[in-house]
């Protein structure tokens, strides 16, 4: 939704071989006599001068396995002090954008959240613990998440405080966590948020040399037990005073959450916001890409 042979023709060198030999010695001496005056022929073309329609066409640059030479353009960043989405300079994209984000997936309710997105076509980055892809149910569901198109984002083994682990046990709750979704997915992250928001220096070079953007939020709501429900979880979300152009909206796997997500949509929507494409965002791999 949101992500997007060639035949070998083999000749039968039986059949070449018998046509050789229907012909007889005197067609293979004629044979013989042709192949000398083509390659005479050939050697001539070569060693003749190109002309100047030739010299351009091996001049211009050329596209390798059919792909396009340019690498693709991206339309939005993340702010880095601020965490808003915005439009990259030069882009011409819309800066009226929010981006849904969901937390500690998958905890239950993923993939009916997902499968709501889907339906009103709402992009959105899934943030994975790798304790959830320990166990059978929970690598189906990633797979179905990220099969519906859907962008997986790390967010930690364990959801542990990163202030209060060694560097190395940092290392691990983040590498740990892409290994697990690439093993799954066949794709590692490219967005990173912290457990609770708190990066240190440490996870910030860790995700760097992962190639991840760090990514929290500019705002959130469902963790607070005046809305966890979904009426009211849905009308904070849309009209809070921090809804603003490039809205980082945080949210969790949780029931009031995937409840409130179609409204949630719809009422972003109705306000003028676009749900802007993760894969629009260009991250620190992509950016080292071009």
């Amino acid at each position: 939704m949101f992500k997007q042979g060639f035949i070998v023709t083999v000749l039968c060198s039986s059949m070449l071989l018998a046509g050789c030999r229907d012909g007889g010695e005197a067609d293979i001496a004629d044979s013989a006599g042709q192949d000398e005056n083509q390659r005479e022929q050939t050697v001539q073309e070569e060693q003749a001068p190109a002309s100047d329609d030739e010299m351009e066409e091996a001049e211009a640059p050329q596209e390798e396995d059919g792909e396009d030479a340019e690498a693709p353009g991206f339309q939005y960043e993340v702010n880095p002090d601020t965490y808003a989405i915005q439009p990259i300079e030069g882009s011409g994209a819309d800066p009226q954008v929010a981006l849904l984000t969901y937390d500690d997936v998958p905890d239950g309710h993923a993939v009916q959240i997902a499968e709501i997105l889907a339906e009103h076509e709402a992009p959105a980055i899934f943030f994975v613990n790798g304790m959830y892809l320990e166990s059978d149910e929970g690598q189906e569901a990633l797979r179905k998440i990220h099969g519906m198109g859907f962008e997986i984002g790390n967010h930690t083994e364990t959801h542990a405080s990163l202030p209060e682990l060694s560097v190395e046990a940092q290392r691990e709750e983040i590498t740990a966590t892409s290994e697990r979704v690439e093993a799954i997915t066949g794709e590692r992250p490219r967005f990173f948020r912290a457990p609770f928001g708190q990066n240190t220096e440490a996870s910030r070079e860790i995700a760097e040399e992962a190639g991840m953007k760090l990514m929290n939020w500019t705002y959130g709501y469902d963790w607070e037990s005046e809305y966890q429900n979904a009426p009211a979880l849905a009308d904070i979300m849309v009209n809070t005073e921090y809804l603003n152009h490039g809205a980082n909206l945080l949210m969790h796997d949780r029931a009031w959450t995937r409840d409130a997500s179609a409204q949630i949509v719809e009422g972003l929507r109705n306000k003028g916001y676009a749900l802007v494409d993760p894969e629009t965002i260009a991250s620190s791999e992509t950016e080292a890409a071009q």
